[in-house]
Parts: C-alpha cells; sequence; structure tokens
C-alpha cells in the first residue's frame, strides 16, 4: 500500500527539530518513532497517532478519528484519523503533538 508522501513531509517537517525522530516503513506506511517507539504515521492517506489507551476515548471524540483496526480486533491507545480532517495545519500538529509527547514519555527501545 502506498502512502501520502505530502503527509509524511509535513510531519517530517514538524519533528524535525528532535533528534530522537527516526523513520520506518511499517505496516504498509510511514512510522515516525521517538527512541524507537512509534508516535505518529502516515497509513494511505491518513494519521495513525499513538494516544495510549487513556487518550483513547477523548481521542476518538475529535473529527475524523476512529480507532486502529487492522484485524479485526480494535486497538485502544492507536488511532487512525482520516485525511479530510487533517486540512489545517492546526489539526495536524495537534494530533502529532499528541502522539509525540504520548511516544517521548515511554522508555527508550
Amino acid at each position: 500500500m502506498a502512502f501520502d508522501e505530502g503527509l509524511a513531509e509535513r510531519i517530517r517537517e514538524r519533528l524535525s527539530a528532535d533528534p530522537a525522530i527516526t523513520e520506518k516503513h511499517m505496516f504498509g506506511g510511514l512510522a515516525f518513532l521517538h527512541r524507537g517507539n512509534m508516535a505518529v504515521g502516515v497509513i494511505g492517506d491518513d494519521l495513525m497517532v499513538r494516544v495510549g489507551p487513556d487518550g483513547t476515548d477523548s481521542a476518538l471524540a475529535r473529527p475524523g478519528a476512529r480507532i486502529l483496526d487492522f484485524t479485526g480486533r480494535p486497538m485502544r491507545g492507536w488511532i487512525v484519523v482520516a485525511a479530510s480532517a487533517l486540512t489545517e495545519d492546526t489539526e495536524l500538529d495537534a494530533w502529532i503533538d499528541e502522539g509525540h509527547s504520548f511516544a517521548a514519555g515511554l522508555p527508550a527501545k
């Protein structure tokens, strides 16, 4: 599956100041990891965000958000945000900040 390079570049620009961020091709898309822990990613045209189990319900209340479900088993703590909800930079920034903050709070892998 191809992923939206434009969205990946928008994420890359916002995370470029953090030297702990790396990129890795995963899940048929591109993941951005902080010290080995996934923070955000691009799958198709959508954004994948790691919000943690405690952040799932509030994240799902935001426009364009749905729970990640690759295998028929929803994964609490992981959100997919539709591309249509990411047209404004402020919305994308908020999601990136949330995923980055969560991953930065985890022990390095």
